[in-house]
């Protein structure tokens, strides 16, 4: 078995997705690291918040931000379960990631190597290196058989 930094940062996002499937959320988890070391992690909390905002990057990216009091994360890495939408591509542009690993791709509704491919438009202004389909069939089937469960 690989036991490569992602593979392990990895192994904490798929716990935060969990998480968030055992809240009623839809199971995406991330974490952001700084210096090899977790400085922000988190799942999906939009039902339980009451916030469209509650991504699971959003909310690690907040938690990274007050960690390092700073709205930067210039040497910062996010690892996410699956594509970042457009929304978290746009925080993860102004908080100036340094990389971004995805599990699995979002055909309907990611906007890094689906949809609107934000990273490629003209008006962002910072963009991370992007690394994806890490542990893809995992993250895949972890929201299938969440989905499956809800019908």
């Amino acid at each position: 078995m690989n036991f490569s930094p992602q593979t392990l940062f990895f192994d904490d996002a798929f716990n935060e997705a969990r998480q968030a499937a055992a809240r009623g959320e839809t199971p995406v988890g991330a974490v952001i690291v700084y210096k090899n070391q977790i400085i922000g992690r988190g799942g999906n909390h939009t039902r339980e918040w009451c916030d469209p905002t509650a991504h699971a990057e959003i909310v690690a990216i907040r938690r990274a931000c007050n960690y390092l009091k700073s709205e930067r994360l210039v040497d910062c890495d996010l690892y996410v379960t699956l594509e970042p939408c457009t929304l978290c591509a746009a925080a993860i542009s102004f908080a100036r990631i340094r990389r971004l690993y995805f599990g699995a791709t979002d055909v309907k509704g990611g906007a890094v190597e689906s949809g609107v491919r934000f990273f490629g438009t003209p008006t962002c202004h910072h963009f991370p290196e992007v690394y994806g389909n890490f542990r893809e069939k995992e993250a895949a089937d972890l929201l299938t058989d969440f989905f499956r469960q809800k019908r």
